[in-house]
């Protein structure tokens, strides 16, 4: 069911554009949202004769502290240390639209915080909710990357680690067939960063980013693809100016 799960994620990662906005308040706390857009051109090109058979529709909100409370059974009978992520989740809001009537299809995750460490990698949400709900430990998951971030007085950093190098030589098989499968097809599959930071950036890691006129927002694009087979080249470190003293 996971390797079902992991495979229906790709087909949808190569026709979606994904939004990760990031909002960095002066003291450390702020917000970041990602969202998970369905473009309805390339996934009619993969749907083919299915797309115009589509009849759903469905608009739901919810908090994962909540569904944590309605799976309680099942929650207390994880492991602990399970537990303890699961619960670093328990302010993720996620609002789920699927309507075919619209073609509007997004998903999108939100989460308040105070310091950036506390920041979640917003794309498990979705298999750890699953988790919950069956009792399935976390050992059992294929994720082969973690993401975390920090900012420290004027240094915020996004940082990519692989956590199973194993599992990431066959994600990065998989990917290749799938690409293969579809060359030639005009597909969106974007990873857009947007970074809003409370002074101007002083420097980046990355020179593909665009910095605002205001000098206080970035932005970035990369193929989802190659986001899944190279995670890492999503790493970056932003340096804001020294912070005035009046």
């Amino acid at each position: 069911m996971k390797k079902y799960f992991f495979l229906l994620l790709i087909l949808l990662m190569v026709s979606c554009q994904v939004t990760e906005t990031l909002h960095l308040n002066p003291d450390g706390s702020g917000n970041i949202e990602v969202v998970h857009l369905r473009d309805e051109n390339s996934y009619m090109q993969l749907a083919k004769e299915e797309y115009s058979k589509e009849d759903i529709y469905s608009d739901t909100t919810y908090v994962f502290g909540d569904y944590i409370k309605k799976h309680q059974e099942t929650f207390s009978r994880t492991a602990a240390a399970d537990q303890q992520v699961f619960l670093r989740y328990t302010d993720v809001k996620v609002h789920r639209k699927a309507s075919s009537y619209e073609k509007e299809f997004r998903t999108t995750y939100t989460q308040n915080f105070q310091k950036a460490c506390d920041i979640v990698d917003l794309s498990k949400t979705d298999h750890y909710l699953d988790d919950i709900k069956n009792n399935y430990a976390l050992s059992a998951e294929e994720h082969y990357y973690k993401v975390s971030y920090d900012y420290n007085r004027n240094r915020f950093s996004r940082s990519v680690t692989i956590i199973d190098s194993v599992e990431l030589k066959k994600q990065f098989d998989k990917i290749e067939e799938i690409k293969a499968k579809y060359k030639g097809s005009k597909l969106v599959q974007n990873y857009v960063v947007n970074y809003h930071f409370p002074r101007k950036i002083q420097s980046i890691s990355n020179p593909l980013a665009k910095i605002s006129e205001d000098g206080k927002s970035l932005s970035l694009q990369f193929l989802l693809t190659d986001c899944l087979q190279n995670p890492e080249i999503t790493n970056l470190e932003v340096v804001l100016e020294p912070e005035t003293v009046d």
